[in-house]
């Protein structure tokens, strides 16, 4: 019996497929003050840069956000989030060979963004913040996905967090589903997303990690995203942003091997070489 299931994620120009190999989404945050990398590609011409050197690296599909969801952050308007992504996706849109995925909580900025060519859309808020994402992902036929977040990246952090972290997760993110499935969209079209690091302890953090195949059993396939995170950092006695590369590798082992589809991460040639190897553990213990 193969350990994680297989998907085929249908886009406007291609099928993904999905659990034969882990596919890695490479992080282009179009951000002056995103966790990790703020600043670094703010500047339109520097993100298109760093698109095509994810895709020489790896990457199987580019994210790109224009909105911090950092610990504390605040978030920004429509008009500012489109003015930060819009020139970066259109750039690419014809010159990059992996498909791009948007990264957003609104649906004027996912509009625009399809528009331009996005054909993943990616809802931290689990379709909380704005529901009329759904419907852009049904009109249009795309994929969608949906992560879990306790609170709001302005509030996660302070807590309260919840008692039972797996119940609380699971709860969020089949009601998330179950909006988008009242939208109309697919259930093959419905990616789940734990997310690691939004609303949850550094221990729960852990957790979900050490569990993730109890989220599997719910039938969709998932992506995680634990690159840098602090967590990690915390684990690590206090290691900034820039010296969690290995902490962050442990992570994207456990995830795949927990039966993660995809992981999104920031160093893609690093984590491309994590995901073989981890690939390659599970076929070993599927007995291929």
């Amino acid at each position: 019996m193969k350990y994680r299931k297989s998907f085929r994620l249908k886009l406007p120009s291609r099928t993904l497929e999905l659990g034969e190999r882990t596919l890695i989404m490479g992080v282009l945050n179009v951000t002056p003050d995103s966790f990790s990398d703020g600043g670094q590609f703010f500047d339109a011409e520097k993100a298109v840069d760093h698109a095509f050197a994810m895709d020489r690296a790896g990457a199987d599909v580019l994210d790109v956000g224009g909105e911090s969801t950092r610990p504390g952050s605040k978030s920004i308007s429509a008009e500012e989030e489109i003015k930060r992504v819009l020139p970066v996706i259109q750039k690419l849109r014809s010159r990059l060979k992996i498909p791009i995925s948007i990264d957003t909580q609104k649906s004027s900025v996912a509009q625009a963004a399809v528009e331009a060519g996005a054909e993943i859309l990616n809802d931290v808020s689990g379709l909380r913040a704005d529901p009329a994402i759904a419907e852009i992902a049904r009109r249009r036929g795309l994929p969608i996905i949906l992560m879990h977040m306790r609170g709001t990246p302005g509030t996660m952090q302070q807590g309260p967090f919840a008692r039972d972290v797996m119940r609380d997760v699971t709860r969020g993110l089949l009601q998330a589903a179950s909006r988008a499935r009242r939208c109309g969209i697919a259930k093959s079209q419905i990616i789940l997303d734990p997310g690691i690091g939004f609303g949850k302890s550094f221990e729960q953090n852990f957790e979900l990690l050490a569990r993730l195949p109890e989220l599997a059993r719910l039938g969709y396939p998932l992506l995680v995203g634990t690159s840098r995170k602090a967590f990690i950092g915390h684990a690590l006695g206090g290691a900034p942003e820039d010296q969690r590369l290995w902490g962050t590798a442990a992570t994207v082992t456990a995830s795949i091997l927990g039966g993660a589809h995809i992981v999104r991460v920031h160093d893609v040639a690093e984590m491309t070489q994590i995901a073989s190897i981890a690939d390659s553990l599970l076929a070993a213990r599927d007995g291929k």
